[in-house]
């Protein structure tokens, strides 16, 4: 038998090898119990109910969100009419009181605005400015419980790590020989802990980032909207008085 034939048969033996190796393990892959996810949370201990209570509470403000801050919401159309109308026919008073019985983003601009009149348009310009600031402030503060949930879910997902490390090296120090699976729970709970963790951050953190932008854009154009409504007040004697 030459070399050349040995390491054929050299090759072909290592291929049956692998080739068994593999089928075993697929196997025994298959046959292996799989925990659900209920098993997989319970691994999580107190931690992972923090967890739960703080992604309901991001998803309630996800939600209020959705409801609540929307252009027809803080900015409605026929409001924008009704006060373009009583603008353009110098019902000032009539006006402020609208905005006073409306409340709301826009309400607010043009009532502050239409208080500081008889200053000038000037500064009627600078009290919207002012107003406005002070509108998209709130707006910015509101949404920016989402970032704080966000940053909460990982932060969390860390102590529910540590705490399995901790778990496992009980085991370790209890027992003289170990085995994986004494010291699987310790590591499915740092495990699954990290993940709930993280999966809470990319959601609520990636929502904050959407409305953040979603409130800087609706803020610019309730802005313009405003100075326009009161455009048609420019140069007017009327204001003054």
């Amino acid at each position: 038998m030459n070399l050349r034939t040995k390491k054929i048969l050299i090759l072909a033996a290592f291929a049956c090898f692998v080739l068994a190796s593999s089928a075993l393990a697929e196997d025994a892959f298959h046959t292996a119990p799989k925990k659900t996810w209920w098993q997989l949370f319970q691994a999580t201990g107190p931690v992972g109910w923090l967890m739960v209570i703080t992604s309901m509470t991001g998803t309630a403000f996800v939600i209020e969100h959705l409801v609540n801050v929307r252009r027809e919401k803080i900015a409605p159309t026929p409001l924008a009419q009704d006060l373009q109308a009583l603008i353009e026919e110098g019902q000032y008073d009539e006006a402020i009181e609208l905005c006073d019985q409306e409340g709301g983003y826009l309400s607010n601009l043009v009532g502050s605005a239409l208080r500081m009149r008889a200053a000038g348009y000037a500064e009627m310009v600078n009290s919207l400015e002012q107003a406005a600031a002070e509108e998209q402030f709130k707006l910015q503060t509101k949404v920016s419980y989402l970032s704080l949930i966000g940053n909460i879910g990982p932060l969390l997902g860390l102590l529910g790590t540590v705490t399995g490390m901790i778990a496992s090296f009980q085991v370790i120090e209890n027992l003289k020989a170990p085995t994986p699976k004494d010291l699987a729970t310790g590591v499915y709970e740092s495990l699954v802990n990290t993940t709930m963790g993280l999966f809470i951050g990319i959601v609520f953190l990636t929502s904050f980032f959407l409305y953040k932008n979603k409130v800087t854009a609706m803020s610019l154009s309730i802005n313009l909207q405003a100075v326009e409504l009161l455009s048609s007040m420019v140069g007017k004697d009327e204001i003054k008085h």
